[in-house]
């Protein structure tokens, strides 16, 4: 009979952190696997060696390169590879000849550990169990004597060696992260914490509950003493005091269309960093309620009064996020921020812009690339301007063969302007030109359908919905099996 692969998890170092079946298992094992570099020394095997025995059969498996480059014709990957592959050979023999083998894993064995590839290689063929240990992760918050995430936070684990937008991405986007693997890349983390905005937060753990423990905040932290086996953490915000500030900020930013799936990182972040969100309540009820942040809902036609009151809170020192919908600077709140933060008042309140998914980029994904030429954005509610503007507009731009992207065509109160607007475009465009009628795209009652500018019915548009009028070059095809219409627009254009 074969024998038994077992991959031990020791936990993050301290030997008193070993579960009792890690010890049972070494101690029924025949033979003690455990990885090193080529100096010899394994993290792993100084863990759990008061309960090796003289009898059992040890079989160290040291790497061929670790953080220096090497000449395989695979590179260090290819390295790697055959490395593995000859590891489970060794391991297969033992346990061809009926042997126990234990890997030994600091930490966990399927938490970012070596003993993995051992297991992807041997598992199909092998009884094999894994001894879940305890995660560098859980060992940091403990030493910090921090939460590390709670009720609703999501916490995000992160290898130090993702480039560093991808790092400062995630960081900004994320409640609670530990990074990883720091060592060479705590320059890079540094700095992706400090571009996210979350420096102040992040604190060091380097070796938890090993000898040479420390723990620091990680701002204060040199580069150069940074071995492999430390974490950068950024704990829980929960009951976490506001930063005393003599001024705050405001970030005015896009949600996108719809709900958390056309969020950017960075409106995230801006999000869950805020102490005061400010916004349209139905924009306001997309964002997930979080403890200690204050929610200031209003109507939506008191835009002035709302960015005022935002710049107010900021003076007195909050974090203030403005939520709007789509893109704040399309037909939405970025303009009325700036229009009051001009004021002498709050000259001096930094505001920051933060783009999103607009309601013509969603609409136009939905149905091809109808958005795949020039085209013109203009809004025909004439509640901020008048009707012969919005139809000089109109004009203009049907006459020079733009695609059109037609926003607030219709409400409960204005139910007349998408009929004129209309027939004010089939004076220069043709019957069939295709109509892309997008309603609440990204959300529950989400419909677009296609059809001709002559066949657009006014009664069937309302306030969630934006319309695209394609050009003179516009195609609508049928596609797939289910026949489905996809309109896009030619990025060439005859010449005259």
């Amino acid at each position: 009979m074969s024998g038994k692969l077992y991959g031990v998890g020791l936990g993050p170092g301290d030997p008193s952190l070993m579960t009792v079946r890690a010890v049972e298992v070494i101690a029924e094992a025949d033979v003690i696997a455990y990885h090193s570099a080529r100096h010899g020394r394994s993290i792993a095997r100084s863990i759990a060696a008061q309960h090796i025995r003289a009898d059992h059969i040890e079989e160290p498996l040291v790497y061929p390169v670790t953080t220096e480059t090497t000449d395989h014709p695979g590179g260090y990957r290819g390295a790697m590879e055959e490395f593995y592959a000859e590891a489970s050979a060794r391991l297969a023999a033992h346990l061809d000849a009926g042997r126990t083998v234990a890997v030994l894993a600091e930490g966990d064995p399927l938490f970012y550990g070596s003993y993995m590839h051992m297991h992807k290689r041997l598992t199909d063929r092998y009884d094999t169990e894994v001894i879940p240990g305890v995660t560098s992760v859980s060992a940091a918050a403990a030493r910090l004597g921090a939460p590390l995430a709670e009720g609703e936070e999501v916490l995000t684990i992160l290898p130090g060696t993702l480039p560093e937008e991808e790092l400062t991405a995630r960081l900004a986007a994320t409640d609670v992260a530990v990074v990883m693997k720091l060592g060479r890349t705590f320059g890079k983390v540094r700095r992706a914490l400090e571009t996210s905005g979350r420096l102040g937060e992040a604190r060091y753990v380097e070796r938890a509950t090993m000898a040479g423990e420390r723990i620091a905040e990680l701002a204060d932290v040199e580069a150069e003493s940074v071995p492999y086996f430390s974490v950068a953490v950024l704990p829980s915000r929960v009951d976490a005091e506001p930063a005393a500030r003599e001024r705050g900020e405001v970030a005015v930013v896009g949600t996108g269309p719809a709900g958390p799936l056309w969020l950017t990182p960075e409106s995230r972040g801006a999000l869950a960093d805020a102490d005061d969100l400010v916004g349209y309540t139905t924009y306001l009820d997309r964002v997930p309620v979080r403890p200690g942040q204050r929610r200031h809902g209003s109507d939506n036609r008191v835009e002035a009064e709302r960015a005022e009151f935002a710049l107010q809170l900021a003076r007195r020192g909050r974090k203030v996020a403005v939520v709007s919908g789509g893109d704040p600077g399309v037909f939405a709140m970025a303009t009325a921020v700036l229009e009051v933060a001009s004021q002498d008042a709050y000259r001096d309140v930094p505001v920051r812009v933060l783009p999103g998914v607009t309601a013509a980029n969603a609409a136009s994904a939905r149905a091809g690339a109808p958005l795949g030429h020039d085209y013109a954005t203009i809004s025909l509610s004439d509640r901020l301007k008048p009707w012969e503007v919005i139809a000089e507009r109109l004009r203009a731009a049907a006459s020079a063969d733009l695609v059109l992207a037609l926003y607030n065509p219709g409400s409960r109160s204005r139910t007349w302007q998408v009929g004129r607007a209309r027939d004010l475009l089939l004076e220069v465009r043709a019957p069939e030109t295709p109509v892309v009628v997008a309603q609440d795209v990204g959300g529950p009652g989400e419909r677009v359908r296609i059809v001709q500018l002559a066949d657009l019915d006014p009664a069937e548009v309302d306030m969630r919905t934006i319309l695209l009028v394609g050009s003179s070059r516009t195609q609508v095809v049928r596609r797939g099996d289910n026949d489905e219409k996809v309109v896009w627009t030619p990025r060439r254009y005859p010449e005259a």
